[in-house]
């Protein structure tokens, strides 16, 4: 290949800086150097890269067009060599956190913000599942970390994890609904006759997990919280729901909290992580995570 980094280089900081003397100052080179590889590429191309008629040489069209590609490879180049250098230092290239449906996103996003201003390459994933499916993304090495699993974590010494609480759920109906109406406490057998909403699993490999809903029980299926939330608002059927999330629509009246004698309403919820993710990006990660004030509080409900 004859187009070479130098040369991108001297373009870029004669563009810069407007005259040769002033780039080669720059670049700790003398102005006849610069000027001779410069010439050189013009002439192992067959090109002309730079208009000398005039007191000072401006780049032709062709000579735009190689300065402004020229960057996006200098630019590719640096990060390259910045990641070669993290990596080899112990930062990941990737970071795959996967999320439990159940988990609020947007408690995130001032880590993510503060991990970008680390200035570290470590590209982040984020991936969304339900029920087993979470526990699934470890133990089928699809992330290195998964937060707000619920439920049972494998006991594989491969993976780690630490309790972040408890989430609590809640069974809630649309004030329309016919459950509204009823003043006691909900028996399994009465909530049985109608409708539940239910969050499908997105496990591929294991059992998946079918909790706080009847197996006799009509229900409809949804793959998140949102049109979950939604179905139960518009009084499509009854049930559960994590707190955090209907606790705007409870004050507002959109929806209503009723009491039941039965099913699980709270959930022990995780911090998962694979033995083998201990990258500086992976660690710094869960340290944040365990350490953050608004996601203990997520699950501190009494």
């Amino acid at each position: 290949m004859r187009v070479n980094l130098d040369v991108l280089l001297i373009l870029d900081a004669l563009e810069k800086h407007g005259s040769f003397a002033a780039a080669a100052e720059s670049l700790f080179k003398t102005p006849a150097a610069l000027s001779y590889m410069v010439q050189k590429l013009e002439s192992d191309l067959s090109i002309k890269l730079l208009d000398r008629s005039g007191h000072r040489a401006k780049f032709t069209d062709t000579g735009k067009v190689v300065l402004e590609k020229g960057r996006v490879l200098l630019s590719a180049a640096r990060d390259l060599e910045k990641q070669a250098i993290q990596i080899e230092s112990g930062w990941e290239k990737e970071l795959t956190i996967a999320i439990d449906g159940s988990f609020p996103f947007h408690l995130l996003l001032p880590m993510i913000e503060e991990f970008y201003q680390l200035g570290c390459l470590t590209q982040l994933r984020f991936t969304h599942h339900t029920l087993s499916g979470s526990w699934e993304q470890l133990t089928q090495n699809d992330a290195d970390i998964i937060l707000g699993a619920i439920n049972e974590p494998p006991t594989s010494t491969e993976f780690s994890y630490r309790m972040l609480g408890m989430l609590e759920n809640v069974f809630v109906v649309s004030p329309a609904h016919p459950l509204a109406k009823i003043d006691e406490s909900l028996d399994p057998t009465l909530i049985g006759t109608h409708r539940a909403i239910v969050i499908g699993d997105t496990a591929k490999f294991s059992t998946g997990q079918t909790t706080n809903y009847l197996q006799e029980q009509e229900r409809m299926v949804v793959y998140d919280f949102n049109h979950k939330l939604l179905a139960l608002i518009s009084g499509l059927g009854c049930g559960f729901m994590p707190r955090h999330i209907v606790e705007p629509y409870l004050k507002s009246g959109v929806l209503i909290a009723k009491q039941t004698t039965s099913s699980r309403q709270k959930d022990l919820a995780y911090l998962g992580w694979c033995n083998t993710s201990e990258g500086i990006a992976s660690r710094w990660w869960r340290e944040k995570i365990l350490n953050s004030e608004l996601i203990q509080h997520m699950y501190s409900y009494d």
